[in-house]
């Protein structure tokens, strides 16, 4: 049985992008349809991403903290955990999540249609779902928001169990003696930093001379120090032949000019993510493309068909769920009638890791390459006393100002809640503080924040806490 439906809006994909534009269009008063080719709302962040990935890692964390504990003589059993009971610890929380948006759905009367999406021209899309029905939607306007997918091995068999991606990593199969990573973007490194926790031994190889290459040098190579004791991350280091045998995985890699032969049970793949454009058939609508099949859209989230707009992962990088949550709001914004823009300064980063790497603005070699003229305050933690109370001495506030102006343009935190500091220092940089702001501006003490005020010290030349280098 075929139905057809006229609407003003129609959302494609109920994912952070996807679920915060049509709850903001809802609020504005616009008609909307939702449609989610899973059986819940969420996306990958809340299903199969940011939220089991930061639940597992929390729980990593914990276990690392304990086995601090453990070194220092204050606890004496080794601590032992069921593995059963992790995970539906974890699905109860995504289900919770999953529920709280169901509900504000239905409180915002959004019609919510379940079924994969392809458009049939610019002003209609059809609508298949597992039970045969097919939904013709006619609208006056569309917002894309269908996300990503992980990168595939092109060598390797898809009916293989024991090569995961990041979907069969957060389901926790089982904890492997021996795990490879391969890929060491923020997705490998969280997951490297779970599963060592929960006792495996992991190795992480990257293609690249660096790992986190959009932070400051000084940093990546800080954290590289902090986590050689949790698993083993090998840079410059490629595939050069996998063999799928029956107790084991012998895996061929070449280090630089080294090769070596090592046996693991479990391969993850953590590559890249590609956008789920394929299966919308934008053939039938002249949407543009780029050469990475990433949907082109202006400041303001519309794609050169002046009714469509493309948001979150499928317009392009960086795939992080908040930069989708204010593309979501612009796009329904100006739909509605509004002058808006996405016109936001700087896009904040965390790598959920242990330690985490948090960063925003401008980096040292940013700023080279645009010749301003720049200083750098690095503050350590292992001056910091909230640090020393709860074992987190190992990490480091770094901020970047203009010299000129007095500016804060750019910062970077590594240690444990990094990803919480981080909100002071992009508030800052957004709106334009010098460095008196900052300083001037009382702390709390003892916190791990007021290395942003002691950094913001050491710029001045009024810093106490350190010899005063000035």
């Amino acid at each position: 049985m075929n139905k057809e439906i006229n609407t003003n809006l129609v959302v494609i994909g109920g994912g952070p992008a996807g679920y915060s534009a049509a709850f903001r269009a809802s609020d504005l008063g616009i008609k909307t349809i939702l449609i989610e080719k899973s059986k819940v709302l969420g996306g990958v962040c809340l299903n199969m991403g940011c939220i089991p990935s930061k639940t597992l890692l929390h729980f990593a964390k914990f276990l690392q903290e304990y086995q601090e504990f453990l070194d220092l003589n204050i606890f004496f059993n080794k601590i032992d955990f069921n593995l059963k009971n992790l995970k539906i610890w974890k699905n109860n929380i995504i289900q919770k999540m999953n529920n709280g948006l169901n509900i504000l759905a239905n409180k915002r009367n959004i019609k919510i249609i379940y079924g994969k999406a392809s458009f049939i021209n610019k002003n209609k899309i059809i609508v298949d779902n597992d039970t045969n029905k097919k939904f013709f939607i006619n609208f006056k306007n569309v917002i894309i928001a269908s996300g990503s997918k992980p990168i595939k091995l092109p060598y390797v068999k898809t009916s293989e169990k024991r090569v995961w991606y990041s979907t069969e990593a957060l389901n926790v199969p089982f904890i492997p003696n021996r795990m490879l990573v391969i890929g060491g973007g923020i997705i490998g490194l969280e997951m490297a930093t779970v599963y060592s926790s929960l006792g495996a031994k992991v190795d992480v190889i990257e293609n690249s001379e660096r790992i986190l290459p959009s932070v400051d040098i000084d940093i990546s190579s800080f954290f590289m120090q902090t986590i050689k004791e949790k698993f083993n991350l090998m840079l410059q280091t490629s595939i050069k032949n996998i063999n799928f045998k029956k107790d084991y995985i012998l895996v061929e890699i070449k280090q630089k000019d080294i090769i070596k032969k090592m046996h693991y049970d479990v391969i993850l793949v953590s590559i890249g993510r590609f956008p789920n454009t394929n299966s919308l058939k934008l053939n039938n609508t002249e949407v543009q493309l780029n050469e990475r099949k990433y949907i082109i859209t202006d400041q303001q989230c519309r794609t050169n068909i002046s009714n469509i707009f493309a948001i979150g992962d499928v317009s392009g990088p960086p795939m992080l769920a908040h930069k989708g949550i204010y593309e979501g709001h612009i796009s329904s914004e100006v739909i509605f009638g509004k002058n808006h823009f996405f016109d936001t300064k700087i896009i904040p980063n965390v790598c959920y890791t242990d330690p985490e790497v948090a960063w925003v603005g401008i980096t040292e070699q940013e700023a080279a390459e645009k010749n301003i003229s720049y200083s750098t305050s690095i503050f350590p933690w292992n001056v910091l006393g909230r640090a020393h109370a709860s074992n987190s001495s190992i990490g480091l506030t770094k901020l970047i100002f203009n010299k000129n102006t007095r500016q804060i343009i750019g910062g970077s935190v590594i240690g444990r809640n990094a990803g919480e500091l981080l909100g002071e220092i992009t508030l800052a940089i957004e709106m334009g503080c010098d460095v008196s702001d900052i300083s001037l501006t009382m702390h709390a003490h003892p916190t791990l924040y007021e290395s942003i005020n002691s950094a913001s010290k050491m710029f001045e030349g009024t810093i106490t806490d350190l010899l005063n280098i000035k």
